[in-house]
């Protein structure tokens, strides 16, 4: 039996254009509430595959996705992959019953995707097919037996921002509007906590409190991790001065740390940032100070953690610091051994 691979976008994943918001480089503006088509909210039934199969089926289906992925990214991630195989087996007119460990590992061989999207897709599937086994729609997984394909990260692929080009980013950003003082301290805060553009985004007045001896950042990390960071004295200056101009030091508790912008007009409203208008934030700050434009928020982060590494830092603080659950991943940010590559090559005298 030859199959052809077919990828369907999955109508959940795409955007529509009623329910776009409008972007500019600081500024966002909510779409029309009359209008509004808010994808979260549409009901997507199972693909055809699953409603042939049964009630059981559609059951689990619905019991995987919408009971027992409870973290939105995993669920959009994990259906995608989902319908793209359910769409490739209606391609072949093949039903559930009739998937083996073999036809799973043909659809694999003919997977575009990168390693780690192929990882995905397989955990994916076998997750599902657990929900599948459980509610007796099948009799055995026949994802559990199909090997992934071996993929190893010595170093990650994010680039490092420099020590010099950092302290040129915080030290020429114009501070004359609120703006620039917003700006300065997000740029502070991925410099000296080392956190994800998204967490930052996600600070609220509250989260910057004192314990009577110094200032604390409390962050929410992935996996709804809350970390508690201390703030150095310099970032707690450009924090304070943020404050103090845009009235924000007295501010609820629930108000953004972080307000967006109206545009370029400097005016700061009432929504919070999100982590993609730190990053278009950060790649215009890099962009004014000619510095290369492949640099990024995370690029903030791999710098501080390698920064603390080569000056003797314990591993197990780093990690903590950047909150890895593994050390391995610490390791991923280490970018110790490419300055050794490059002094190494530099000694070629062929």
């Amino acid at each position: 039996m030859r199959f052809q691979l077919i990828w369907n976008v999955d109508e959940a994943a795409t955007s529509c254009q009623v329910c776009e918001m409008t972007r500019t480089s600081e500024m966002i503006l909510p779409h029309d509430q009359s209008a509004s088509c808010n994808i979260e909210n549409v009901e997507i039934p199972p693909p055809e595959i699953i409603v042939n199969a049964g009630r059981a089926a559609s059951f689990a289906w619905e019991e995987f996705f919408h009971g027992w992925l409870r973290n939105s990214h995993t669920r959009k991630a994990y259906e995608r992959a989902v319908r793209q195989f359910c769409s490739w087996l209606e391609s072949s007119h093949t039903p559930l019953e009739q998937v083996t460990p073999g036809l799973i590992g043909r659809y694999f061989d003919q997977h575009p995707g990168s390693i780690p999207s192929k990882k995905l897709a397989l955990a994916a599937l076998r997750a599902l097919f657990d929900r599948l086994v459980n509610r007796h729609v099948l009799i055995l997984n026949p994802a559990a037996t199909v090997r992934g394909e071996r993929y190893q990260v010595q170093e990650g692929r994010t680039p490092e921002i420099s020590a010099e080009q950092v302290r040129q980013l915080l030290g020429e950003v114009d501070t004359s509007r609120p703006v620039g003082l917003r700006d300065r301290a997000i740029l502070g805060v991925l410099v000296y906590t080392a956190a994800r553009a998204g967490a930052v985004a996600r600070l609220r007045r509250g989260d910057l409190e004192s314990d009577g001896t110094q200032y604390l950042l409390r962050f929410r990390e992935k996996g709804n991790r809350i970390r508690e960071i201390p703030v150095r004295h310099d970032l707690q200056q450009f924090l304070l001065a943020y404050l103090d101009v845009t009235s924000l030091l007295n501010a609820t508790k629930e108000a953004p740390l972080f307000p967006s912008c109206v545009g370029r007009t400097g005016v700061l409203t009432a929504t919070a940032v999100s982590g993609n208008d730190i990053c278009r934030m950060v790649k215009r700050r890099l962009s004014d100070h000619d510095l290369p434009g492949r640099l990024s928020p995370h690029s903030f982060r791999v710098a501080t953690i390698t920064n603390l590494l080569t000056n003797g830092a314990a591993l197990e603080d780093v990690q903590f610091l950047a909150g890895h659950a593994d050390p391995r991943t610490t390791r991923l940010y280490d970018r110790r051994q490419k300055a050794v590559t490059r002094n190494l090559v530099e000694r070629i005298s062929l």
